[in-house]
């Protein structure tokens, strides 16, 4: 069974995202994992120094779990609690850290956050959390916007640079959207400084359909210099349910202005979910039939 993970710091943009993740695993039929990492020597402070360790370290662990539950129960309602439904808290000085060991013990097939974390995560103070999972996590990384509300995706648009390895994040993608019988828009979008836009697009086109078989796919090639509020308002025009990025580790003759922060400004956009699959990590996700 695959295993989608869902972190939490208990902040109101946290929210929408937990009850996106137990709509979206209740739909595919996953297990869903939901955690919250801590830091131990902070959480007790001078306490540390009046008792013995291990009644303090049990004692944590019980009242973060205590505190996950209430927060699972004040936000999801009926019957939450099943088989498929693991509530897991985990100490670790690094929130990043604690949530891809997580990500890595369960085979996560996906990572869920809320797209802005509360001030309780100290990594916000060097960016996002998101921008960290992309960077170092196992496997793609959902982020969900505040206030958004779960629907079973319908139009995913995926935005290429036409790069192999955005055939692999694509083949990936498929596996989901499949269970959806969602349609993947494949957008480029070509500014004056690209040449040859369109071969680029037929050739493209070509190296996909030799590795993905999936047959709802579109494609579409845009002419804008301003390539963020262009695909602002295409994922308006198609009505998107969800926007999908490769995040890349080294920028080409392309990717040096298509995917230059867009991941970022996407995020800052807020207005629909964004899944971000990272550079060289396609072959860790996992699926059912290796799990």
């Amino acid at each position: 069974m695959k295993t989608i993970l869902y972190a939490t710091d208990y902040s109101k943009n946290s929210v929408a995202a937990l009850k996106y993740a137990h709509k979206l695993a209740q739909q595919m039929g996953t297990r869903l994992i939901i955690t919250h990492v801590f830091d131990y020597p902070s959480v007790l402070g001078a306490e540390m120094l009046s008792e013995p360790f291990p009644q303090l370290e049990k004692d944590a662990f019980k009242t973060h779990r205590a505190k996950l539950v209430q927060f699972c129960e004040e936000h999801l309602s009926g019957n939450w609690e099943n088989s498929n439904l693991q509530l897991e808290v985990v100490e670790n000085k690094s929130v990043i850290n604690g949530i891809i060991s997580v990500a890595k013990e369960s085979h996560a097939y996906l990572i869920v956050i809320g797209m802005k974390g509360g001030s309780g995560l100290r990594e916000m103070i060097m960016g996002s959390t998101t921008k960290h999972l992309i960077k170092k996590g196992p496997c793609p990384i959902l982020s969900i916007p505040l206030d958004t509300s779960y629907m079973p995706f319908k139009t995913i648009v995926y935005a290429t640079d036409f790069e192999e390895e955005d055939v692999y994040a694509i083949r990936k993608l498929a596996e989901m959207a499949e269970q959806f019988d969602a349609e993947i828009k494949v957008v480029h979008i070509s500014t004056k400084k690209e040449y040859k836009g369109e071969l680029q697009m037929e050739l493209f086109k070509g190296m996909l359909h030799e590795k993905v078989t999936y047959g709802k796919m579109d494609f579409e090639l845009l002419f804008s210099e301003d390539v963020f509020n262009s695909l602002r308002i295409y994922l308006g025009d198609t009505n998107a349910d969800l926007m999908v990025m490769l995040e890349r580790e080294k920028g080409g003759f392309l990717t040096k202005w298509f995917h230059r922060d867009l991941v970022k400004k996407m995020e800052s956009y807020g207005r629909i979910p964004l899944l971000s699959f990272r550079e060289g990590n396609h072959q860790l996700f996992y699926t059912s039939a290796v799990l």
